[in-house]
Order: structure tokens, then sequence, then C-alpha cells
């Protein structure tokens, strides 16, 4: 009997995409059992790779549009529009992310979300009326200003002047205008993937706890959360929605705020709205054993990660998983009796090098996770 095995690990951040880390796996696997019957499934939690792995197991094409990034300046982006004609998946981050900017640009006071109503607004132009919409990685504390105003609201001072860009405009924010909101938004569905549960404002929100890493000092946090709070104001006044203290809200710099007071968005979690997306569970269903991975393996990998979803899965089909990281924390305990986690690395190497070479060890690591399963076999046979 060939021994089914879906391979389904996340990014390796640094060195391998998820796709790139299941092409690896099988091969590995193909060494020690050439006759396992392999189905890839790479997967993500709605960050990094999310557009690269529903096109690629969903079907599809790329659409590259012209977009501004989080200072403005013209960029060229891609999202993925499925084979069914109506889906389209947007990584917030292709154009308003972290990664466009240099460290010395980075200014969460001016950085807008524009960039990502511009892709939104193309995906309505390509017909799509469904999106899924990553939000991981942003660069920006506007809490959906900018994406908001690409999708035709105004945001207006106590003048009726329309604010510029940038969350650091929101203090000014008197009222909203949403009569010029794209009407095509109405009959369209809009899934948002976050494993963020922070509310909006407040210590434990998107300035808070998110603007540091954007740029801001302490005093540009106090003052980007007085922002973001005077927003939630405006929208409760105006729009009926109370959204400060949502879990999730703060999000992106409160760009889930800004899609589900705007746009009626519904959050998920990433990597359960992957899986529903990519029909997981019944792949799983079909598997005698699933092999997932990612490039670290510690107690966060249980909070809302790519492994987190799996053995969730793993658990309701009592299905045995094995976890290749490119390092497994000392810290590291299972989870669950379904779980073994196996490092890949072997030997004494600095990080650059593991990057390196981070082909051949997944590899090398998935040869002898089958290697040890035939050893497993042979003793069940003898047993």
């Amino acid at each position: 009997m060939r021994l089914k095995v879906l391979i389904a690990p996340d990014s390796f951040k640094g060195s391998l995409s998820a796709i790139e880390a299941a092409i690896c796996m099988e091969e590995g696997i193909k060494k020690a059992c050439p006759d396992a019957d392999t189905t890839l499934l790479p997967l993500a939690d709605g960050g990094e790779g999310t557009v690269d792995v529903m096109v690629r197991a969903m079907g599809g094409t790329y659409v590259r549009v012209k977009v501004d990034d989080p200072l403005g300046r013209p960029i060229e982006a891609s999202y993925g529009k499925l084979e069914d004609g109506r889906t389209a998946v947007i990584e917030m981050a292709a154009a308003s992310g972290l990664p466009l900017l240099s460290g010395e640009e980075l200014d969460p006071v001016r950085a807008t979300s524009y960039g990502t109503g511009q892709l939104i607004r193309s995906a309505l132009d390509e017909g799509c009326r469904r999106l899924i919409i990553g939000i991981g990685g942003s660069a920006t504390n506007d809490g959906g200003m900018g994406m908001a105003q690409a999708l035709g609201i105004r945001f207006l001072d106590s003048n009726g002047c329309a604010l510029g860009m940038g969350g650091g405009e929101l203090c000014r924010l008197d009222r909203l205008d949403i009569s010029n909101l794209d009407s095509r938004l109405s009959e369209t569905e809009i899934l948002v993937a976050s494993d963020v549960k922070n509310p909006l404002c407040g210590l434990q929100g998107a300035a808070h706890i998110y603007s540091y890493q954007k740029g801001a000092t302490p005093e540009i946090a106090a003052y980007l959360d007085e922002c973001l709070a005077n927003l939630a104001s405006v929208i409760k006044r105006q729009l009926g929605l109370d959204i400060a203290e949502i879990p999730g809200s703060g999000a992106a710099g409160g760009l889930g705020a800004g899609l589900m007071a705007f746009l009626n968005a519904k959050l998920r979690s990433g990597i359960e709205l992957t899986m529903d997306v990519l029909d997981f569970k019944a792949k799983a269903g079909a598997a005698d054993l699933i092999l997932t991975g990612e490039g670290r393996i510690d107690a966060q990998s249980a909070c809302g990660k790519v492994l987190s979803g799996v053995i969730s899965v793993a658990e309701q089909l009592s299905l045995p998983v094995v976890a290749v990281g490119g390092s497994v924390a000392n810290d590291f305990s299972s989870w669950s009796d379904l779980l073994i986690a196996v490092s890949c690395v072997t030997e004494c190497m600095n990080l650059e090098t593991a990057l390196e070479n981070a082909e051949q060890a997944v590899a090398a690591a998935a040869e002898r996770i089958g290697r040890l399963l035939i050893i497993g076999g042979m003793i069940r046979n003898t047993a």
C-alpha cells in the first residue's frame, strides 16, 4: 500500500517560499520512498505568499497594476485573480508594506494605505466580486483612510476641506463624505485574513503596539493613537459602528477597522481562511500523513500560525503530522500527541549559511523522515 503524504508547509522566511519548501520536501520524501503518493498544498496565513499559494492551488492569473507606495510614489504591484473569474486575492503589503520602504523612509505619520485601495479598485474593474485580502506587513497607521480615499470616501475637517494622506491627518477629521464610495462594493464579499487580535485604540492598539517598527517614537505613537481614536469617534457618530475595541480592528495600522467600517469586510483567522479556500480538510482526509514546516518552530507556532491550523485539522482527523523547522526552539513542546517537530539543521552553522543551504537542508530532512517511516513500518510488521 502506497504512503499518501500531504505536503503543506508555510514559507521558510528569508530563504524559501511555501511553494519552494513543498517542492524540496517532496524531493526528499521521494528519495526515501519513491512510491509515495505526494500531494503538494503549500499554505500561508494571510501574510507574504498568500497570493502565490492560492493562485497555484486554485488556478488563476496575476494582475499587475500601477499603484502608490506608502509614501505616494508610483510603483507596480500585483494581485491574483482566481480561475473562477470572480475572486481576487490581494496582499496589502504589495502596495502598502514595510519592505517597500528603507529604514530612513519609515514614517507612520505620513504613510498611506491608498495603494491598497487602488488594488481593490483594480480587482473590481476586473469583475471580481469576492475579495480575499491579507493584511500582514503594513507600513501604515492610517486606519484604512488611504484605502477608503482611493475608493471614493472623502475625509473632511471642520471647514469641509479634504484631509491629506497619512494617519497623522486623522486628528483633524470632523466628518466623512461617503456619497462617492464605489457602488460596486455593495455587491462584493470581502474577507480579510489576519491573526492580529489588537483593538484599534488604547495601549494594546495599533499605534502603541505596532507603530514602533514603522518608525514611530513614543510621542508619535501616542499622537497616532489619538488620531485613531478620533477616527473611531467619527465613525461611531456617522455610521453607528463602534469599532474601537473590536478584536482585529487594529490590524495593519487600523486597516482592519477601515475595511470593516467602510467596506463591510469580515475578519477571519488567516490560516483558517486560507485552509477553507483551499479545501484543506478534504485533501488531508485522503492522506496518511501531513508533512508541514516553517522557518522556526517555537511556542509562537501555536498562536494562529500555519502549524497551529494544520494541527487543528489533523486532530479532527486523527492524522499524524511531522513538521520540519529551520530551527526548533528548546522551549518548544508538542501541544499535540500527533505532532513531531524535526530541525533541518544538523550541524553548527551561522544563519547566513543556513539560509544559503535551505533547499538542500529541507530536502534532506524530508528524506530522513521518509527513511524513519520505512523503519517504523518494518518494526510494525515484525512486532
